[in-house]
C-alpha cells in the first residue's frame, strides 16, 4: 500500500467481503496490487473507455432506424439516462465490493461462483479481447488516412479461414494494430499510475477536441435549425425504436469498466461511486452536444448517407483539411479508450486466477511495477491474435446477447445482495433504490428481446458460449478444490 493512505485504502476484511479460498491472504508476504489510481483517473477510465469511435459511427445507424431528430435524440437521452441507472447501481456494488475484477466479482457473491466465472470466461477470451482488436483496428483506419500502406496486403494465408471460405488476407495495418496494442500493454505492465496518467492526459485531450469540435460545427458551419424539423422515411415502429437503442448502447457502452480496476483506486468508497456517475453524466452531455453540432451543420438525410459523419461535417466546413482533422481526433479519441480498455480488462483474468479459476500464472503481481503483469501481457496477445483473424466483430456480435444477460443479472444482483448480504458494508447505496436497478433490468429485457428478433442466429451462437463455459467452469472449480484440501 502507499504511504500515508488511509485505511480506506486497504481492502475489505475477509469478514467482511470473502474474496475466495484461493485469494492470498494479505500479511502472508504476497505481492498486492496498489491503490495508485486517484479520482481523476478513475473518471478518466470512464470517460475514456466509453467515448471511442462510437459517436463518430452511430448517428447514421441511428438516423436510418427513426427517421427523425426528435426520435432520434429521445434514443440518446433515454440510453444516457439507462446507462446512468446502470452506473448508479455499479456504484453501490463497487464501493461494497473494490476488489479487481469487476462484474467477476459481484456476479459470484450474489449468484454463486459459476456465473461469475461465466463473465469471467466470455470477457476474458471474446468480449474484452475481441473489443481490444476492434478499438485497436479502428486506429489503424483513421490512421492509414495519413499512410494507406496500412490497408496494403502483405501477404495471404492459403487456408479457407477469410471472409467467405477465402483465403485470409493479412495486411500491414495488423501488424501495426498488434504492435499498438503491445505498446499499451508494456506502459500498463511498468505500473498503474503511469497507465492511469497516460488515460487523463488522452482522454482530457479528446474531450476538449470534441468540443472543439462541435464549437467549430455550431459557430462556423453554416448550418441550419431548420434542420431539426426534418425527417427521412423509414419503417419505424417499436422495434426500429430498440434497434437504435441498441445502437446508441454501443455508444454508451464501457462505463462499466471502472469497477474492474476497482482494487486499485484510492478511497474507493467514495471515488468509485462519484467517478462512474459523474463520468456517465459528462458522457451523455458530450454525445448530446456532438449530435446538435452534426444535425445543424448537416440535414438528417445527408447524415444518412454519411459513412463518417463528423468527417463530412468538418468538411463542409473546412474542405479535405477539416476531415483530415477529424481523423487526428478520433485517433486521440479511439487511443485513450483502447489504454482503458487494455487497463481495465486485464484485471478480469487475473480476478479470475487469484480465485483459482484460471491459469494460475495471471494471478503474479510484478514486484517491481505492482501490476498483474501476465495478466496484461496475455490479454494483450489474445487481442492482437484476434486482430490477425479480422473475425472480432463477428464474435463480438455472437456475445451480445450473453453479455446483456449478464449485465441485466448484475445491476439485479444490487437487490439480491440487499437480501442475501444485509451485513455487507455499503458507502454507497444506490440513488432511487429499487426503482432503478429494477428499471435497467426491464431495459436490458426488452434489449435481449430485440437483439434476439434482428440477430437470432448469432443470439444463439452467443448462447451456446454458457453451454461450452461450464466444463471449464467444471475442470477449474475441481482443481480449486483440491489445492484448498491439500
Amino acid at each position: 500500500m502507499n504511504n500515508g493512505q488511509d485505511a480506506e485504502d486497504a481492502a475489505p476484511p475477509a469478514a467482511s467481503f470473502p474474496r475466495g479460498d484461493a485469494a492470498p491472504p494479505r500479511g502472508t508476504g504476497a505481492v498486492e496490487l496498489r491503490r495508485e489510481l486517484g479520482l481523476n483517473a478513475a473518471t478518466a477510465i470512464v470517460i475514456g473507455t466509453v467515448i471511442g469511435s462510437g459517436i463518430f459511427l452511430v448517428p447514421k445507424a441511428m438516423i436510418l432506424k427513426v427517421g427523425s431528430l426528435d426520435l432520434l435524440f429521445l434514443v440518446w437521452i433515454v440510453a444516457g439516462i439507462l446507462s446512468v441507472f446502470g452506473a448508479l447501481s455499479y456504484a453501490e456494488l463497487a464501493a461494497a465490493m473494490p476488489e479487481a475484477g469487476g462484474e467477476y466479482v459481484y456476479l459470484r457473491e450474489a449468484y454463486g461462483p459459476f456465473f461469475g466465472f461465466l463473465y469471467g470466461w466470455i470477457q476474458t477470451l471474446v468480449a474484452k479481447s475481441g473489443s481490444i482488436a476492434a478499438i485497436g483496428t479502428g486506429f489503424m483506419l483513421y490512421f492509414a488516412n495519413f499512410f494507406p500502406v496500412l490497408e496494403v496486403t502483405a501477404f495471404e494465408i492459403p487456408l479457407p479461414i477469410g471472409p467467405g471460405g477465402n483465403p485470409l488476407p493479412i495486411r500491414y495495418g495488423q501488424f501495426a494494430t498488434a504492435a499498438l496494442i503491445l505498446t499499451l500493454a508494456f506502459i500498463n505492465y511498468l505500473g498503474v499510475r503511469l497507465s492511469g496518467a497516460v488515460q487523463v492526459v488522452f482522454t482530457a485531450s479528446k474531450v476538449g477536441l470534441i468540443l472543439l469540435l462541435v464549437a467549430v460545427g455550431l459557430l462556423m458551419g453554416n448550418g441550419s435549425w431548420g434542420h431539426f424539423q426534418e425527417s427521412i422515411p423509414v419503417a419505424g415502429g417499436i422495434t426500429a425504436f430498440f434497434a437504435a437503442m441498441v445502437s446508441a448502447l454501443w455508444a454508451y457502452d464501457g462505463w462499466n469498466n471502472v469497477s474492474m480496476v476497482s482494487s486499485e483506486i484510492q478511497k474507493p468508497s467514495r471515488n468509485l461511486p462519484v467517478a462512474l456517475i459523474a463520468g456517465t453524466l459528462i458522457v451523455m452531455a458530450v454525445y448530446l452536444l456532438t449530435n446538435v453540432a452534426y444535425f445543424y451543420v448537416l440535414s438528417p438525410a445527408e447524415v444518412a448517407g454519411a459513412d463518417r459523419v463528423a468527417a463530412d461535417m468538418m468538411r463542409r466546413i473546412a474542405g479535405e483539411g477539416g476531415a483530415a482533422a477529424v481523423s487526428v481526433i478520433a485517433m486521440v479519441s479511439i487511443f485513450a479508450a483502447l489504454n482503458g480498455s487494455i487497463l481495465s480488462g486485464s484485471r478480469v483474468p487475473y480476478a479470475m486466477a487469484r480465485d483459482g479459476m484460471f491459469l494460475q500464472s495471471l494471478k503474479t503481481v510484478n514486484p517491481q511495477h505492482r501490476t498483474p503483469g501476465n495478466a496484461i501481457l496475455f490479454m494483450a496477445a489474445l487481442a492482437s491474435l484476434l486482430a490477425f483473424s479480422g473475425r472480432f466483430d463477428e464474435i463480438i456480435t455472437y456475445v451480445i446477447f450473453t453479455s446483456w444477460i449478464l449485465y441485466g443479472m448484475t445491476t439485479a444482483s444490487v437487490i439480491v445482495l440487499r437480501r442475501k448480504r444485509p451485513d455487507l458494508a455499503r458507502p454507497y447505496r444506490t440513488l432511487g433504490y429499487p426503482l432503478v436497478p429494477i428499471l435497467f433490468v426491464v431495459a436490458a429485457g426488452c434489449i435481449l428481446v430485440s437483439t434476439l428478433l434482428e440477430s437470432p442466429r448469432e443470439s444463439v451462437i452467443g448462447m451456446s458460449m454458457i453451454a461450452v463455459a461450464y466444463p471449464f467452469y467444471r475442470y477449474w472449480s475441481g482443481k480449486k478444490r483440491m489445492q484448498v484440501t491439500a
